[in-house]
């Protein structure tokens, strides 16, 4: 199996920055996709961001000017730089691995998460 191990969350007053950093190991052959969900409490898990192999990638509308993507394939580490924050970013963020395992069989793993709240 895969683990994925989250960093950076905290609290940040309106306006703030925060960069996520999620780390996977494991039997890993190559992660073909990452990507950073999130869910407030009373609501549904949404996709913010997702970044494939080559750095093609997606963003939810609400963040797309505020938020940027990358990943290190090296390091199997992505990442999410978040600017402006305001307080309806406020939530539990999850981040997904996708991809082959030394083997060859495909995999999908998750993260706890990291609280991120943004709060003056």
């Amino acid at each position: 199996q895969v683990q994925l191990v989250e960093s950076g969350g905290g609290l940040v007053q309106p306006g703030g920055s925060l960069r996520l950093s999620c780390l996977a190991s494991g039997s890993i052959f190559r992660i073909n996709a990452m990507g950073w969900y999130r869910q407030a409490p009373g609501k549904q898990r949404e996709l913010v961001a997702a970044i494939n192999y080559g750095g093609t990638t997606n963003y939810a509308d609400s963040v797309e000017e505020r938020f940027t993507i990358s990943r290190d394939n090296a390091k199997n580490t992505v990442y999410l730089q978040m600017n402006s924050l305001k307080p309806e970013d406020t939530a539990v963020y999850r981040c997904n691995a996708e991809g082959r395992l030394s083997w060859g069989d495909n995999f999908s793993s998750w993260g706890q998460g990291t609280q991120v709240t943004v709060s003056s």
